[in-house]
Parts: C-alpha cells; structure tokens; sequence
C-alpha cells in the first residue's frame, strides 16, 4: 500500500488559504468602494452624529478642535467607520460563503438565521444609542457644568465617545444571541439560565448604571431592553436546544 504524496494532501489546505484571501481582498475593496462615497459627505456625517450634543449644548456655544488636523482627520475617521459599519451585511456574507461548505446541513441552518440577526441586532442597539440614549446622555451632561464653565467639546473626543457608546450598546443587543449560543452547544440549559434570572436583572441595571448618566430614567431605558433581550433569548433557545438534542 502506497502512500498519499505529501504535496496533494496539502493541496486542499492551500486551496483554502487562497479562497480566504481572495474573501478578504473582496471585503477590503468592498469597504474602500464605500468609503469612497462616505468620505464626500463626512462632514455631513459627522454633522448628523454631532447633533444630539449640539441640540443641548448652551446658545453661541461650539464644538472645537484642538489639534491641527482634526477638523480634516476626524471627520475621515468617521467616514471610514461608517464605511465598515455599512459594509458589515457583505462581509458577512464572504464570511458564510467561507465557512458553509464545512458546516453540516443542520448547522447551516442554525447559523444562518444567527448571523442575520446578530446583524439587524447590532444595528439595532446603535440605533438605540443615537435616538434614545444620546439625548438623555448629553442633556444630562450639559445641564450638568459648574456656572461659569462654557461646554466647548473637542470633535475628536466627541468622536471617540460616540463610538464606545454605539460598540457598547451594538454589543449589548447581542444578549438574546449569546443566550441561544450558550444554549445550542451545551454550555449550560434554558433551565439553568432561567434560575440565574435575578442576578441577569441586578447585572442589566449595573452595566446600565456605568453605560448612562446617574439617574434612574437613563439607567431603566438601557437596562430593561437588555432584560427583554434575555429573555427573548431564553425564548427562542428552545428550538436551538432541540437541535443540540438531536445532535
């Protein structure tokens, strides 16, 4: 009996490595062409995102930049972030087209249906963010100035802050998918995480407390949504833990 060469058997492996890379180059062209098109408005874009605080900032008060470059950089910072952030529905889908002819035809189904709404669930949270969140966040914070203090941001630390709080809450909408992963391989049951239900609620008003102004409104509307997501979780969790079953 004659053995395999060595070079075919890793052939298939090199094959994969070239498919990755031709994924990956498609993801960064993708990513760039958008780019394109966000960065002729990133001024525009950042005027948008800059507009809860300007609402709420004192009258004749203004943003500011301190550094040289930053009324051209950060604006352009933005634009690529918008850019990745827009581009995240067709990387996705080259990282499924990767990944699904490995998978079989009930984890397909599983991880489907997961990835499209982790997807809409991220989306969501920013969403969030921006329409609830940040006018509470920042009419607190303004009114919040010892007298004689003027509210002058810096555009590019506004940015920053901005972003921590859109990664924050995109993640936090991510609850009812980890619940369902948990689930579906075994890690724990639905019937454990419902016992552990109050200390999920302590957790949800605690993570709020740190993500919002102190006060108990702000503090509710993030940590409420984030205990329905769990338990919205731990609903759709059955049809995941009868697959893991069956498995």
């Amino acid at each position: 009996m004659t053995n395999q060469p060595e070079h075919l058997g890793e052939q298939p492996f090199i094959s994969h490595l070239i498919e990755l890379r031709d994924r990956l180059l498609r993801v960064v062209l993708c990513v760039l062409l958008v780019f394109v098109g966000t960065a002729l408005y990133a001024n525009e874009i950042y005027q948008y995102l800059a507009e809860p605080l300007l609402q709420h900032m004192p009258k004749n008060s203004t943003m500011i930049a301190i550094d040289v470059a930053s009324p051209f950089f950060t604006p352009i910072k933005l634009a690529f972030v918008v850019a990745v952030f827009a581009s995240v529905p067709y990387i996705l889908f080259q990282f499924w087209g990767f990944i699904a002819p490995g998978l079989y035809r009930h984890e397909r189904l599983m991880v489907l249906p997961l990835l499209l709404a982790s997807t809409l669930l991220f989306y969501a949270g920013a969403a969030f963010a921006y329409f609830v969140v940040f006018p509470l966040v920042f009419g607190y914070l303004t009114s919040a100035a010892p007298a004689g203090v003027a509210v002058m941001t810096d555009i590019a630390t506004y940015l920053d802050f901005i972003l921590a709080l859109f990664f924050a809450f995109g993640v936090s909408f991510e609850i009812p998918i980890f619940t369902i992963v948990l689930v579906w391989t075994g890690i724990t049951t639905r019937e454990s995480l419902a016992e552990k239900r109050p200390y999920v609620i302590v957790g949800v008003f605690v993570v709020a407390m740190f993500l919002t102004p102190p006060d108990a409104l702000s503090q509710t509307l993030l940590a409420v949504p984030m205990w329905l997501l769990f338990e919205s979780g731990l609903l759709f969790s059955r049809f995941f833990a009868g697959k893991q079953r069956e498995r």
